[in-house]
């Protein structure tokens, strides 16, 4: 299944809520949200400096990811960025496939 990389900024108010719901309830609703389509939660971490969470979770397809993106910024109580993941076998694979490219010139 795809992986990606959630990557996840608060509001004001949504800090607030996270401080008073603790972090164990707003990793338990992240897991619920991907386990109801289809997918599942493998990290949730706080972190503090310019992110607030970083998170790796598996979805079915990058069409769940753009939904769950969309929901989560949606809110208004995060902002969301989100980044493929790929394994070392997939990246192996992408060098095997050679298209045919001209860099612009001058």
């Amino acid at each position: 299944m795809p992986r990606f990389l959630f990557i996840a900024d608060y509001a004001p108010e949504g800090a607030q809520a996270v401080l008073a719901a603790g972090g164990t309830a707003r990793r338990a609703a992240i897991e619920k949200m991907c386990a109801g389509v289809g997918g599942r939660v493998e990290t949730f971490d706080f972190a503090f400096g310019t992110d607030d969470v970083y998170s790796i979770v598996e979805l079915p397809d990058a069409r769940t990811a753009a939904a769950v993106a969309l929901t989560i910024n949606g809110s208004g109580v995060a902002r969301l960025r989100t980044v493929v993941l790929m394994t070392p076998e997939e990246v192996d694979a992408a060098g095997q496939i050679r298209p045919d490219y001209r860099p612009p010139t001058a």
